[in-house]
């Protein structure tokens, strides 16, 4: 039997200080009628965020360790090395680049976005 995953993409930097795109599955168990279940993780605070339509944001480090949640929307982020990738909702990011060069961001959808940042300790 295949053990069921949850995608996440991290986002961090090297010891050179570039940025990479990494795909992490978080394992999830069977726990009955709600679903599949992760193992519980430590969080610090939630962050509920709306950015304008023409969000476009240019190279920028994380400012903390964060998961970043897309409620709707699409965006694009790109790495200091110039890999792409494209998000949208219901998509979850590990942001760990918090020194370095850091990523760009931009809307791809011309109207404004919802996420929640859930910060770590």
């Amino acid at each position: 039997m295949k053990k069921k995953m949850f995608r996440i993409t991290r986002v961090y930097s090297d010891e050179a200080g570039e940025s990479h795109f990494e795909d992490i599955d978080i394992p999830l168990r069977e726990a009955g009628a709600i679903g599949s279940l992760s193992e519980s993780i430590p969080v610090k605070e939630a962050i509920f965020r709306e950015v304008d339509a023409g969000y476009n944001y240019d190279l920028h480090t994380a400012p903390r360790r964060q998961y970043i949640i897309l409620l709707d929307g699409a965006i694009q982020i790109e790495t200091s090395l110039g890999e792409k990738r494209r998000f949208t909702a219901g998509d979850v990011l590990l942001m760990e680049d918090v020194h370095g060069k850091g990523h760009r961001t931009k809307n791809l959808i011309p109207a404004k976005r919802k996420s929640v940042f859930i910060t770590l300790p």
